[in-house]
């Protein structure tokens, strides 16, 4: 007697995912990277919407309120929810035109170095011989100099500003982004897909770019998101050495220096930019390290 095969009996195999949700399923599981992801998202929000959600202009001074106490501190009003600085400037709204500020230049130095570091890792690493050899010994003198004190003699040579810093910034990071990319190069030329691509007739060009590039970005992605927290932890440094963003421009590191005097006096001018730095940069590197879990395939069980 044969048994009757159910419809409940016939397993259905699993659906697989797709990429966004294989990204996703591996992401998720580091909690630290979900709050990471989080509170990079508020301080997103909260730079486009700054000139709405700010409550004072970051220039505008009250005169009749200098060193104002924080809103829960004796003396404190919700006029001024985090206190003033040493002029009379609201501290919340210039934190928050500085978040703008700040990820912006993070993003620009990021987006810059990445492209530049791709550029010459990808000849560095396909083309080989004197190109290679030239290419990587210019990296190896920029890393072998500290990265801020380079930093400070670009922004020296060219003067202060916002704009002059990123490019130092720019400069400082690319030697990373061209060393990884010409170590993910050296491992997928010899591939097979790409001997292949070769044999039918694909150019240097497109061997690059198409082929060899889009298999080198998971190591790419995760140092970019490191490299953003970098850079807007350098750019503070020099805002606060006074080779960054200029008074009176609401920036963080700039925030920090222009206060320092009232450290003990004020504590809340110097404290409030600080833990702004803080919480951003460790944002992003917790964001890293899930990216890292994420997209590479060693980590995922």
């Amino acid at each position: 007697m044969s048994s009757q095969v159910t419809p409940e009996s016939v397993s259905v195999a699993p659906t697989p995912m797709t990429p966004i949700q294989e990204f996703w399923h591996y992401f998720k599981r580091n909690r630290g990277a979900v709050i990471g992801l989080v509170y990079v998202v508020i301080m997103i929000l909260i730079a486009l919407l700054a000139s709405v959600l700010a409550p004072h202009a970051p220039a505008e001074q009250f005169r009749d309120a200098l060193l104002h106490p924080p809103v829960w501190q004796e003396g404190g009003s919700w006029q001024f929810v985090l206190g003033t600085d040493d002029v009379g400037r609201d501290v919340l709204s210039r934190l928050m035109y500085g978040a703008r500020l700040s990820l912006l230049v993070g993003c620009l130095v990021v987006v810059l170095s990445l492209i530049l570091g791709v550029i010459f890792g990808l000849l560095a690493g396909y083309v080989g011989g004197a190109v290679d050899a030239t290419i990587m010994r210019l990296v190896d003198i920029m890393l072998a100099l500290p990265s801020l004190l380079l930093a400070l003699v670009l922004v020296a040579i060219f003067g202060p500003s916002i704009v002059n810093a990123s490019i130092a910034l720019t400069f400082v990071a690319l030697p990373h982004y061209v060393r990884l990319t010409r170590a993910a190069v050296l491992v997928e030329v010899n591939r097979d897909y790409v001997t292949a691509s070769s044999v039918a007739g694909a150019g240097p060009v497109r061997q690059m770019f198409v082929n060899i590039l889009p298999n080198c970005l998971a190591p790419l992605i995760v140092q970019a998101s490191l490299g953003f927290s970098n850079a807007i932890l350098d750019m503070a440094a020099l805002g606060f050495l006074g080779m960054g963003a200029q008074p009176p421009t609401p920036e963080w590191g700039t925030m920090l220096s222009d206060v320092l005097q009232y450290a003990q006096s004020a504590w809340w001018v110097v404290t409030f930019p600080g833990v702004a730095i803080l919480l951003t940069v460790l944002a992003f590197n917790l964001m890293g390290d899930g990216l890292r879990d994420a997209l590479d395939p060693k980590l995922k069980q």
